[in-house]
């Protein structure tokens, strides 16, 4: 039976909920599962991986390490599935992975599916399924003349399972990448605001023209508060300066696969639905009734937004609260 890798994100010693799927789904598969993690705290991870199925951690957090480095990354990377010829590496199609895993195929002659949704790991072997043509299509892919098969799958779109107390990965440490890196990278300036990412919300409230103005995002602010999720955008908004671009959900901004999503004062042109249309629940609120997001959405509410999002929030404290 072939092992599998999974390149599990982390931060502030945690591990991200996409790496919690996806090693979820690999201990299902009943193949050996090794965990793969880089950077500061990634020695910490033993007990959280294991307790999802890993039986080793394979770590390094050299300096050049610290931050993300694609350069460094792909070299400690690309060395790892060398030595240990994985059949599989699952990873999660969040911006890093598919930075990071383009360069590691090509480094090492695997084959990449990206931005999966559904996995399905048997007898050794894997197949997916992907959107096409910004969603109209998906498509069942599989890999030929390839030793080493990775895939990256969306954030959200697997199952997270229980963890399992008393479980912890033996860490090994794997070789640090070369001296003579071409980049390096110094300091990472974070933003001032502490907003959940879109890619790893459970619930998304994303607003579009519908909503006439910047300032009226503080409704979609109220509900996603008492829903515990975060504020999307089209790319509309985005580009009439009303949010910042990390908000923009869609094509040429994130893709996302939330359990809820409520689309307020969106049309639903192609561009976005190609980044949401993933979403297990769609609920659309629109003035217009033959606007094309009905057409994807598994409830609609025609009607002005103005009154209907506030009536959710003080419905949705009165159970929530």
């Amino acid at each position: 039976m072939a092992d599998i890798f999974v390149f599990v994100e982390h931060k502030d010693g945690k591990l991200k909920k996409s790496a919690i799927e996806l090693l979820s789904a690999a201990k299902k598969s009943g193949m050996t599962v090794h965990a793969l993690a880089l950077g500061s705290g990634s020695e910490g991870l033993a007990e959280a991986v294991g307790s999802f199925g890993a039986t080793e951690l394979l770590i390094c957090n050299a300096d050049s390490l610290k931050y993300y480095n694609p350069e460094a990354y792909s070299a400690v990377i690309s060395q790892a599935i060398k030595d240990k010829k994985p059949g599989i590496v699952l990873a999660a199609a969040t911006s890093t992975g598919k930075d990071l895993f383009p360069r590691v195929g090509g480094a090492t002659g695997a084959g990449v599916a990206s931005d999966c949704t559904s996995l399905n790991l048997r007898s050794g072997n894997v197949s997916a399924r992907r959107p096409m043509y910004a969603g109209k299509v998906s498509a069942e892919v599989g890999f030929s003349n390839c030793e080493t098969k990775i895939v990256l799958v969306r954030p959200n779109a697997l199952e997270a399972g229980t963890p399992e107390a008393g479980k912890t990965a033996t860490v090994v440490n794997l070789p640090p990448p070369p001296t003579d890196l071409r980049t390096i990278i110094k300091e990472v300036v974070k933003g001032t605001a502490n907003k959940l990412d879109l890619t790893e919300a459970n619930i998304i409230i994303s607003g579009g023209r519908g909503l006439k103005g910047p300032e009226n995002f503080k409704l979609l602010d109220e509900l996603a508060a008492v829903l515990g999720g975060a504020v999307g955008a089209s790319r509309a908004v985005v580009d009439a300066g009303w949010v910042p671009h990390d908000m923009q959900v869609g094509q040429t901004g994130k893709t996302v696969s939330p359990s809820l999503y409520i689309a307020c004062g969106i049309s639903g042109a192609i561009q976005h639905l190609a980044g949401m249309s993933s979403s297990k629940v769609i609920v659309a609120i629109n003035k217009d009734k033959e606007a094309p997001i009905f057409q994807k959405a598994t409830y609609g509410i025609v009607g002005d937004l103005f009154e209907i999002v506030p009536l959710l929030t003080a419905e949705f404290k009165k159970i929530l609260e």
